[in-house]
């Protein structure tokens, strides 16, 4: 299949979940939920890490990277869901669809403040495009719409922090830390909204359904849009996937009748229009590496990975362990694993 078409599955399967989302909140709570839908991710990234396993080299992960992942855990995997969930509940499925393009802003915010990243005039012009509509929904959405967009704003940040905390690891595949997160999240989300709620007429169909939603929305998804990102790149592989909230509106409209206001359109707009920006916004300027050995996945570029191999194509993406040598030179760039210096 196309990269293109993989990466607007991967939207769309993400899209859905919302909606999908706001009909089984009528049997669980929204911890119980948000355990399920891990869980479910687990399941469906299984197939994935052992593929993932069988085809690359890996490493223990050191301590570092073991909190990272523990903190990518906490805030993305437990905690962004209930507050997503507890915010679908007030709200339309229409507006959280819109809502949740916040995670973007919010990444790169946090990226800014807290994990020496950079960000440029386009930048930050994306980010406040972003937010102002996140701001029209909540005043569009009545009574509840404020409460609604703080549980989701704060969703978001938690994301926010996630996204942060993953793009530090090395030495794990994504697969493998989508996996744990979904396996290790579901299970605590799951045992405490057990124990906070007694689960009352909850049928094999709703434990199945939840189950396969986690498995394709978050689990599917994540495969499909690796793969995409694989060959497209991230900032196209990004760009398309960007689509999720459409999918999501249009979801919304046909499965559970909600009507699409001006509201929601201008939103729609407003955000396009940041993340263009948000995606246009790179920067060049002289910059040295110091000479690092470690592990991530990775395809050969004139920029940093040079180093050959017997029998692999140059443009296929790997994971093991390399090491760059002291390297000084000046070209575009995004802030990522090669590119943590300050400004």
């Amino acid at each position: 299949m196309h990269p293109i078409l993989l990466a607007l599955l991967a939207a769309a399967l993400f899209g859905a979940s919302t909606p999908l989302s706001k009909g089984l909140l009528a049997v669980w709570t929204p911890q119980q939920l948000a355990g399920m839908l891990y869980l479910g991710a687990a399941l469906g990234l299984a197939p994935a890490l052992f593929f993932a396993r069988a085809g690359s080299s890996f490493v223990h992960a050191n301590r570092a990277n073991v909190l990272r992942l523990a903190g990518s855990i906490a805030f993305g995997g437990v905690l962004g869901p209930i507050l997503l969930l507890a915010g679908l509940r007030l709200a339309s499925a229409s507006s959280v669809s819109l809502w949740l393009n916040l995670e973007m802003a919010a990444t790169s915010l946090l990226a800014v403040l807290l994990f020496r990243e950079h960000l440029g005039p386009k930048g930050w012009l994306g980010a406040v495009c972003v937010l102002g509509a996140g701001l029209l929904l909540s005043w569009s959405d009545g009574n509840a719409g404020p409460k609604a967009g703080l549980l989701l704003g704060l969703a978001c940040l938690c994301w926010g922090f996630d996204n942060n905390l993953t793009s530090l690891i090395d030495g794990l595949h994504p697969v493998q830390s989508a996996f744990w997160k979904g396996a290790v999240a579901g299970t605590v989300n799951l045992t405490l909204g057990f124990w906070l709620s007694k689960p009352e007429g909850i049928s094999v169909q709703a434990i199945g359904g939840a189950l396969a939603l986690g498995a394709l929305a978050y689990g599917a998804s994540i495969v499909l849009y690796i793969r995409a990102a694989q060959a497209l790149g991230a900032s196209r592989s990004q760009m398309v996937f960007a689509s999720a909230p459409i999918f999501g509106l249009a979801f919304s409209a046909l499965w559970l009748h909600e009507p699409l206001t001006a509201y929601h359109g201008m939103a729609l707009g407003l955000q396009a229009v940041g993340m263009v920006f948000l995606f246009r916004d790179r920067h060049s300027h002289p910059h040295v590496h110091e000479a690092l050995e470690h592990t991530h996945e990775h395809a050969h570029d004139d920029n940093h990975h040079t180093h050959a191999h017997a029998v692999m194509p140059p443009s296929r993406r790997h994971t093991h362990r390399h090491r760059h040598g002291a390297l000084a030179h000046d070209h575009p760039h995004w802030p990522d694993l090669h590119h943590r210096h300050p400004h």
